[in-house]
């Protein structure tokens, strides 16, 4: 926890760094709304923190958005424009009796000054729900205005009754050109940055913000790594290299958690890219997903349902091929099992789809949830007693292959139901009206660039 501990009531400062110590990262820390990168859409005039910035409205928010977009700058410098008490949380080393202590502290610093404290909790995701309730009625009574930082989704990580008294703000990765802007403003800083003592080329600001994803503190770090290997010709400013940045870089970190939104959003838009028939996309999402450490089980997984859901009878090879990946990851593992679920990919983006059978089940489904146990007409139930045979169960019943063309005509379906369709082929392989085969993989050419 840190904050100004209720001390003396001056207005909040934004946090100063000694000069030349601590990390480029935290010395660059904007000092004012001015210097603050890439976020104009929320502070333009009528957007949700212009008010706040202005100091003529202070009101609990949860700043959503990647890592190093500005949520902890714009907490502190809010505090610093209303002139309140700033504490900070850390969700990940603070626990409920901290919340308390501060809450009651809170509570008292508003009796005396009047004043709300702005309570700013960094991944308030990580709160869980008994810690998030200890915010309720002090957001309520006006002890606290909380504004949170999370890089997850809130609708899935904060607490419903904490949500719905904060307003939800979304920040944005930043561009290459901001994050650009931002290390020629620390290249060229004299007095928290590297004080112009470093040059960089043009490629070389484009690839640290590009490696950067977004993230302004990664391309801070990057830039200071780089430079502590670049060496000083001829006396004058050391010139930091390509080289010398892809050294700093090493591996790509990319964005995902595994059990929130990003998570969903990439396979999301890898089964949507099979579905629309897109190899090509669907093999770049692929790729995402492993690189950013997704269980390769759980996407094998998703392409066995992909099979049956959007290619169906279409294709019914599909199925037996989705499978087919799925163990042979789990025999072979990484890396060698990674290419059984990619052909498998390709395979699923290529195919004739036909989603009959999950549009099938589903009215079979809807059907059996709204009429209930409906009884089987009595030509198809077995009867295995006498009294069965007494009461007409199987009376009449055709046995299929003793018919023309191996089809019994008689009533399958219970008497409410009689003439109900619930499977309608889509025409698509395979899967055509009439039950027929000879499609095999005909739509194929549908795909683009398949």
């Amino acid at each position: 926890m840190s904050g100004d501990l209720f001390g003396g009531g001056a207005p909040v400062r934004p946090p100063e760094v000694p000069e030349g110590t601590g990390p480029l990262a935290d010395r660059m820390r904007p000092q004012s709304f001015a210097e603050l990168l890439g976020q104009d859409q929320l502070l333009a005039p009528g957007a949700p923190l212009a008010a706040m910035r202005d100091g003529r409205h202070l009101s609990s928010v949860v700043l959503w958005g990647p890592p190093g977009t500005g949520k902890t700058t714009i907490a502190r410098l809010l505090a610093h424009t209303a002139g309140v008490p700033f504490v900070a949380f850390s969700a990940v080393l603070s626990g409920v009796k901290e919340v308390k202590e501060t809450m009651a502290l809170a509570a008292r610093e508003r009796r005396r000054t009047g004043r709300p404290t702005l309570l700013f909790v960094d991944e308030i995701h990580r709160f869980n729900r008994a810690q998030q309730d200890a915010f309720l009625s002090h957001v309520e009574k006006g002890d606290i205005v909380l504004i949170g930082a999370t890089t997850e989704n809130p609708s899935f990580e904060v607490n419903a009754a904490l949500l719905s008294r904060m307003r939800v703000v979304v920040l944005k990765e930043l561009a290459v050109a901001d994050l650009v802007t931002l290390v020629e403003r620390a290249l060229a800083d004299r007095e928290r940055g590297l004080r112009g003592e470093y040059t960089a080329g043009p490629e070389v600001l484009r690839l640290i913000a590009e490696s950067a994803d977004g993230d302004a503190r990664r391309a801070l770090n990057t830039l200071e790594l780089a430079a502590a290997s670049a060496e000083t010709a001829g006396g004058g400013a050391a010139e930091i290299t390509e080289e010398a940045v892809r050294r700093a870089l090493a591996r790509r970190h990319l964005r995902y958690d595994r059990a929130g939104e990003e998570h969903y959003n990439l396979i999301s838009a890898l089964h949507k890219s099979l579905r629309d028939s897109d190899p090509h996309a669907g093999l770049y999402w692929l790729a995402r997903m492993l690189a950013a450490g997704e269980d390769p089980l759980y996407v094998a997984r998703r392409l066995v349902r992909f099979a049956s859901e959007d290619v169906g009878n279409a294709d019914p090879q599909a199925l037996v091929i989705a499978v087919a990946a799925f163990q042979a990851y789990h025999q072979l593992g990484t890396p060698e099992g990674e290419l059984a679920i990619a052909q498998c990919a390709v395979y699923l983006a290529t195919a004739p789809k036909s989603n009959a059978v999950y549009e099938g089940l589903s009215r079979a489904q809807e059907e059996v949830e709204k009429s209930g146990s409906l009884p089987p007409p009595l030509v198809i139930r077995n009867a295995p007693t006498g009294l069965m045979k007494e009461l007409g169960y199987g009376a009449g019943y055709k046995y299929a292959h003793a018919e023309t063309g191996r089809i019994a005509d008689q009533q399958h379906l219970p008497d409410e139901l009689a003439g109900r369709r619930f499977y309608e082929p889509a025409g698509e392989g395979f899967g055509g009206g009439g039950g027929g085969g000879g499609g095999g993989r005909a739509s194929r050419p549908r795909s683009r660039g398949g």
